[in-house]
């Protein structure tokens, strides 16, 4: 069993996701870092947190599938023994479309691994850590979007509403294992340069969009993470049920 508190990574492999790995590490946890398909840059994170002098392992799985979920955190007690966080991170972003031209297949597909793979991740968290299953407690943190305020009209509606159901779950969640020891926290990431917006059919989105935004720049994955980590802190302990809006003002 790691003696530091383990934290698991969904989509751990590259932007946000890898920016809270590496920051998690620096900051004494154990990490596990998840990723669908992108193996070489799971990899990489592991490598840079190990050389750090960090403790962390690459976990393969597809939050669209529950028994990939299932294994992931099997793979978690194999290796650690314990786990004390989870930031569900892991989700997708499609093409510009206006909701009339979407198949149901792209919808469902948004839904499934957005909400129902975060729910289930959850889940399973908490049949390890929640007081009323023997645990010691711990903390999720969501990772949303402010798209679920604007709506993504014309964009995509279709991950706006994604991140709405997010916001709900989260202070749902919060609400119900408050007393078990566990907090439920997310994040609303507004425009931040990552290679999301490339899925989107936009990769120089978060440059041109910056001159309209408050702060008239785009936001980091390490800004995110950090705002992440400390919902996971100590120093949040008396925080649940919120939703953290990292946006710049936007």
């Amino acid at each position: 069993m790691s003696r530091a508190p383990v934290l698991l990574v969904t989509g751990g492999s590259r932007g946000i996701g890898a920016a809270v790995c590496i920051a998690a590490a620096r900051h004494g946890w154990a990490v596990a870092v998840n990723y669908a398909s992108s193996k070489d840059a799971a990899d990489a994170v592991v490598a840079t947190i190990r050389e750090a002098g960090g403790e962390a392992i690459a976990i393969a799985g597809d939050v669209g599938k529950p028994e990939d979920i299932k294994s992931i955190f099997a793979d978690v007690d194999a290796h650690f023994g314990r786990i004390d966080g989870l930031v569900n991170n892991a989700g997708i972003v499609d093409a510009i479309q206006r909701l009339d031209e979407m198949t149901p297949e792209r919808i469902e597909r948004m839904f499934r691994i957005n909400v129902t793979g975060s729910m289930l991740a959850a889940a399973e968290a908490i049949r390890r850590m929640s007081t009323r299953h023997g645990g010691k407690g711990g903390a999720i943190v969501n990772v949303s979007s402010m798209a679920a305020t604007l709506g993504g009209g014309a964009q995509y509606v279709d991950y706006a509403a994604s991140k709405g159901a997010i916001d709900t779950f989260t202070v749902g969640l919060a609400r119900e294992v408050a007393g078990e020891g566990i907090r439920v926290n997310a994040v609303r990431p507004g425009i931040i340069d990552t290679d999301i917006h490339a899925a989107a059919g936009l990769p120089d989105r978060a440059r041109d969009i910056a001159p309209q935004l408050p702060m008239k720049r785009a936001g980091t994955a390490g800004e995110v993470a950090d705002s992440i980590l400390y919902l996971l802190s100590a120093q949040a302990s008396y925080i649940t049920g919120a939703v953290l809006d990292v946006s710049g003002g936007r």
